[in-house]
């Protein structure tokens, strides 16, 4: 049979191909010219926003349990698997979904696809396990608690979202994940680590109806059906001003406010407008900041689009001293840009800007996976390079300039500082 005639396979490109398979798994690949590897993984459609308040940072410790060992393998042998064939086998949590993958020579997708499968298909969760491996993220919320610029963002995240679960570390704390045992764990990965809560994708030296028969020998079939909860929409927070003292050598201020969900159609001009506010060195908040004040080393704009919701703002560290000074005059960026918009050589500036950071990512077959996992994980449909060019060229200076106004006035941002006699607030500073 060919690929065409495949119940359930679609032809989306010239070499893009996706079958949603009878118990709702979606499996999709592309084939990748001139390449000898191929990068494989598989998406879990829950995530950190859909742990229960009680056992938060159960996504994230599931990804760490199912390397303890499987039905199959010890966790010696995963690991043995992947590195001894010359590969890379790693994962990841966010909020809304997780993800495990590897990057292997194209004659060893074969292990490579068993492995994963049976990673998210057959772990054991053992109660000698988890006692090791909670001291492993132990130590991980540690880290984040002894890095402040990692920190920062998640006291900034909890200051915006306040009891929603976009606020909640995807890590957990100490005391939910020191409360999590084996058995929450199983019901929990009953529930989200079916076939029809699977994205399977493969980029690089593949033939469709061969990844088919790999999937359907290397994970169990599924008549049943849970999907993830949906994510309530938040209720934004009041913008405000939050100081957290912390002693270290930098003050690291981050600022920010809530934006539409991914599936907004104005995604594409917010990501135009933040790449020309802080995505590189030749956006104004560095070119302002960093090169004619000489106040940061980092400052930059990111921005995160999830299915209820969306954050946007700006990270910048700074010496204490500096700091107020720092902070006025990105929010004097701010202003400026929620005043005026862009000019129009600044937006077609940033259109090339961004469509040749899209054509160059895509010389990756790990940046192509990840780009085909998002279509089901995010209900997009596939987009050529070129109606991409086409949706970038498409924004306007009007559309941009609507969107300045609506989320990027100073009043909207909730700031959150972390440095030095932070909780003592920032007095006003001018450039001496």
């Amino acid at each position: 049979m060919s690929r065409s005639e495949r119940p359930g396979t679609l032809q989306l490109d010239e070499r893009v191909y996706r079958t949603d398979l009878p118990d709702g798994l979606v499996v999709l690949s592309e084939d990748v010219p001139g390449v000898r590897s191929v990068a494989a993984g598989i998406w879990v459609r829950w995530g950190a926003s859909h742990d229960p308040a009680e056992v938060m940072g159960i996504s994230h410790l599931i990804e760490h349990m199912v390397f303890k060992g499987t039905e199959k393998r010890s966790a010696r042998q995963i690991a043995l698997e992947i590195e001894g064939i010359g590969g890379t086998l790693d994962a990841y949590t966010t909020r809304e979904h997780t993800a495990y993958y590897a990057r292997v020579l194209e004659e060893h997708l074969p292990i490579a696809l068993d492995v994963l499968a049976d990673l998210v298909s057959a772990p054991l969760f053992r109660d000698q396990d988890l006692a090791v491996e909670k001291q492993v993220v132990l130590e991980e919320i540690a880290g984040v608690e002894d890095t402040p610029e990692d920190l920062v963002f998640e006291l900034h995240a909890r200051a915006l979202w306040g009891d929603h679960a976009y606020g909640n570390p995807v890590l957990g704390t100490a005391e939910t994940v020191k409360a999590i045992g084996c058995a929450d764990l199983q019901r929990f990965w009953q529930a989200a680590y079916r076939p029809s809560g699977l994205v399977i994708a493969v980029a690089g030296k593949v033939r469709h109806e061969e990844l088919l028969d790999l999937v359907m020998r290397a994970l169990p079939k599924d008549s049943g059906s849970d999907d993830a909860p949906e994510v309530p929409e938040p209720t934004a927070e009041s913008p405000g001003d939050v100081g957290y003292s912390r002693e270290s050598a930098q003050a690291h201020i981050c600022l920010g406010s809530p934006i539409f969900a991914h599936n907004d159609k104005r995604r594409y001009a917010a990501n135009l407008l933040s790449m020309s506010l802080g995505g590189g060195m030749s956006s104004r908040l560095f070119q302002r900041v960093r090169e004619e004040l000489g106040l940061a080393y980092a400052v930059y704009t990111f921005q995160s689009f999830y299915s209820s919701a969306g954050v946007s703002g700006v990270y910048v560290a700074t010496r204490p001293e500096t700091a107020a000074l720092a902070r006025d005059e990105v929010l004097n960026e701010l202003a400026s840009i929620a005043t005026a918009g862009l000019m129009d050589t600044e937006l077609e500036a940033v259109k090339n800007q961004a469509k040749g950071q899209i054509m160059l990512s895509l010389e990756s077959t790990s940046s192509r996976l990840h780009r085909l996992a998002a279509m089901p994980i995010y209900d997009e449909p596939f987009r050529t390079l070129d109606e991409l060019s086409s949706l970038i060229d498409a924004v306007s200076v009007e559309e941009v300039a609507e969107l300045s106004r609506t989320y990027y006035a100073p009043e909207r941002q909730t700031i959150v500082r972390l440095g030095p006699d932070a909780e003592k607030g920032l007095a006003a500073a001018t450039l001496q």
